[in-house]
């Protein structure tokens, strides 16, 4: 296999196939608002771009074949954004010089679906994480009510990290549910390397916990043992004021992905401030 990455014949072979799945993506099916008149039906680079994360003249220099060396994670985020089924994420990470995420490394791939699911709540604040709390996908409502993540990338996106390290989040802890939280975590992330032996990034984001956070460290050695249950959050948010809701984490078995959905009481203040964010909300997805 190639590991010279996308110059060459393989850049232009993986632009190309880029191109391809961007032109059978219409903005609707990728959760976009429709736009005006298009020339094609498929997304614009701007619209893979914002989907995937990346910017927009790195886009154009992939599909140009100018772009050296894309890393797992960007090839991860196109596949994402462009819907691509297993064997043609298997692809596309060949073309890129890569191999595919093995059954030894933490999935990543948003089935079909989970797909579906997101689009019968878009109404509701969903996010998609992997087992080891990367985020993968969130919707407009979610990005309105706990900030915009598309500015976010390697181990900003990830929980575990933005919470030991990172700036936090909007949710408000007592003392008690905050060792519960944390508990959860490192739980959580000490299963998955159990599961995934061979995932580097994920033995470097340990890695990097333990030697920079003293709590996390704490946690990590004294081998405490936690789960994630369903709770009421209080979210701070810097526009409507805090907003008391349920929020439940769903595991999809043979993914293993995790779904944090965040709902609010009917008839309660909480319900129409979360309605009234849901209506402002983000325009696009953050993926």
């Amino acid at each position: 296999m190639a590991t010279a990455g996308t110059t060459g014949e393989f850049g232009w072979e993986f632009g190309k196939a880029v191109r391809r799945w961007r032109d059978r993506v219409s903005p609707e099916t990728a959760g976009l608002p429709p736009a005006g008149h298009r020339r094609a039906a498929g997304l614009r680079r701007e619209e893979l771009a914002l989907l995937a994360g990346i910017s927009v003249d790195y886009v154009t220099r992939l599909e140009q074949g100018r772009a050296s060396n894309p890393s797992a994670q960007v090839v991860e985020a196109l596949a994402r954004a462009l819907r691509l089924s297993g064997t043609e994420r298997a692809h596309l990470f060949r073309l890129a010089g890569l191999a595919p995420p093995g059954r030894e490394t933490v999935p990543t791939r948003i089935t079909p679906s989970v797909r579906r699911l997101l689009d019968r709540l878009a109404g509701t604040p969903v996010a998609v994480f992997d087992a080891c709390w990367t985020l993968l996908l969130a919707n407009p409502p979610y990005a309105a009510l706990m900030g915009d993540p598309s500015d976010s990338h390697g181990d900003q996106r990830n929980a575990v990290w933005r919470h030991f390290l990172g700036p936090g989040s909007r949710a408000r802890h007592t003392p008690e549910s905050l060792r519960e939280f944390e508990t959860a975590l490192v739980a959580d992330l000490r299963a998955a390397t159990s599961r995934y032996p061979a995932d580097q990034r994920l033995r470097r984001l340990v890695a990097d916990l333990r030697a920079n956070s003293e709590r996390f460290a704490e946690l990590w050695d004294s081998g405490t043992v936690g789960r994630h249950e369903a709770a009421r959050k209080t979210i701070d948010h810097p526009d409507v004021g805090p907003l008391t809701l349920d929020c439940d984490v769903l595991t999809v078995a043979g993914a293993d992905l995790r779904i944090m959905v965040y709902t609010a009481e009917p008839g309660t203040q909480d319900a129409e401030r979360l309605a009234s964010l849901t209506a402002l909300g983000m325009p696009t997805l953050a993926g």
